[in-house]
């Protein structure tokens, strides 16, 4: 049913508690002194402790241990007895956090209620801890460009250290999701993943979300760094943080502890630091407005995550995660990408990256039918300038229809290798093979209707282009 830790210097009543929980069907735990009952919450955190108020011969007293375990373990409810009970004992005690408090001598049936309920709480506190672990944000890496796997390549390496990680790139490219994926794979899987949205808190409030409030009369409210104890803190949009919090959070990164808003005591916390920006933050620096001593201390390694356009190969697979998914968690229609869908979506700009894509295949499967392949004529946001109409004659609009014929074909041939190039993320031989041209008779095509092609960029038009590279 829950193991329960009972600390009380004398003996007979630690015995008493004792047995009468493990007729209740509980397994309990004793200890006589605050040093055996530290070391009995390293050796394996009980499900609920009762606490004595008074410890003779101990360096720590009732208060001092409560202060410890919530400090070192939130999530163990903590019921303090004492012979000595008034209504301040009472009192500092619930605003340390304990659970509930009972006076000496106590009557069997009111600590089983108390007990009872206590454990209850130490049941739904450990789910939720569970559901906030597993987390429905899912931690998959999709891919298999060259682009991906040099991301996946680098993410490996660094879930084998304890090194703080810098993740930049536009937003929507799948930062916090490439975060996620380092505390899965890291040794603190088993331990948080708190997320600090700095673009969205208040100012005003930063502090007291990060490092919690005590004395409010609600007693402690741990904030986000300390949710994320034994864990990992993912700080979103760091940039985004006041100035001034990013002085407290340096120290914290420093010396791994602090103190709450409204509190004296120095809480200890063991956290790994993963940070994500959308900004450059080395201009940030030279602007005033991010601290360069927090900006060395959280670069420590620093990992670029692709845009969509440099990945455009892996639209495809991530488009058909992105079904499968929908299909799994909503029971949306598990439904095919036609090629002309697939080709459509690799030649679309993607100014929200992963995350646009996601929202775009979502729509699709929303609105469009229950079966049958998805076609392109479905994906939203699309507009051409050549239609084709149910009698196979191909229709005109916009402005090709209006320039003389040499024009417009030298601008269809432009946007239509453009396209094509940027759909296979710069790579030549590839759009020479699927377009029909030799790989040497397309370089000569591009460069007579000025387009600059690179790796990473895929293809965009110049006024000037420079000449074409030779053929390897």
């Amino acid at each position: 049913m829950g193991d329960i830790l009972i600390v009380d210097d004398e003996r007979d009543i630690r015995e008493l508690i004792s047995d009468i929980l493990k007729d209740e069907g509980f397994t309990t735990r004793l200890a006589g002194t605050s040093d055996e009952a530290m070391a009995q919450m390293n050796k394996e955190a009980p499900s609920l402790m009762v606490l004595d108020i008074w410890l003779k011969d101990s360096d720590m007293d009732g208060i001092d241990i409560l202060k410890a375990v919530r400090r070192d373990n939130p999530d163990v409810p903590v019921i303090i007895i004492s012979g000595h009970g008034n209504i301040e004992i009472a009192v500092a005690a619930i605003k340390q956090g304990a659970y509930d408090f009972i006076e000496k001598p106590f009557n069997i049936d009111q600590l089983m209620v108390v007990i009872t309920r206590a454990m209850e709480t130490s049941r739904l506190r450990r789910e939720n801890s569970d559901l906030r672990r597993k987390d429905v944000t899912t931690t998959d890496m999709v891919g298999s460009s060259q682009a991906y796997r040099t991301l996946r390549a680098q993410l490996d390496k660094v879930t084998k250290s304890n090194g703080r990680v810098m993740l930049t790139g536009p937003a929507g490219s799948g930062k916090e999701i490439a975060a996620r994926f380092v505390h899965a794979h890291s040794n603190r899987a088993e331990g948080p993943f708190v997320t600090v949205n700095s673009a969205s808190i208040e100012p005003d409030r930063m502090e007291e979300v990060l490092f919690g409030r005590e004395g409010t009369g609600r007693g402690i409210e741990p904030g986000l760094l300390e949710q994320a104890h034994g864990g990992i803190i993912f700080f979103d949009e760091i940039a985004d943080m006041p100035l001034g919090t990013q002085s407290k959070i340096l120290r914290v990164l420093t010396e791994q502890q602090f103190q709450r808003v409204g509190g004296g005591d120095m809480v200890r916390v063991d956290l790994r630091v993963i940070s994500s920006t959308t900004r450059n933050l080395e201009e940030e620096v030279k602007n005033g407005t991010f601290r360069q001593e927090l900006f060395h201390r959280l670069n420590v390694v620093p990992i670029d995550v692709p845009s969509l356009s440099e990945r455009r190969e892996d639209i495809p697979e991530l488009a058909e995660f992105f079904i499968s998914s929908f299909n799994k968690s909503q029971g949306m229609p598990l439904r095919a990408l036609s090629d002309d869908a697939i080709a459509m979506l690799q030649t679309m700009s993607w100014p929200g990256n992963v995350r646009q894509l996601k929202n775009v295949i979502e729509r699709v499967l929303i609105l469009g039918a229950d079966k049958g392949d998805i076609s392109a004529s479905e994906i939203p946001g699309t507009s051409n300038e050549v239609e084709e109409t149910d009698d196979n004659r191909v229709v005109l609009s916009g402005s090709l229809a209006t320039l003389p014929l040499r024009e417009a074909r030298e601008m269809f041939e432009r946007e239509y290798l453009l396209t094509q190039i940027n759909r296979f993320g710069g790579n030549i031989s590839r759009t020479a093979g699927f377009v029909g041209m030799e790989r040497s008779a397309l370089h000569r095509k591009l460069k007579s209707l000025n387009v600059v092609t690179s790796n990473r960029a895929g293809a965009r038009f110049a006024a000037v282009v420079e000449e074409a590279e030779e053929d390897a």
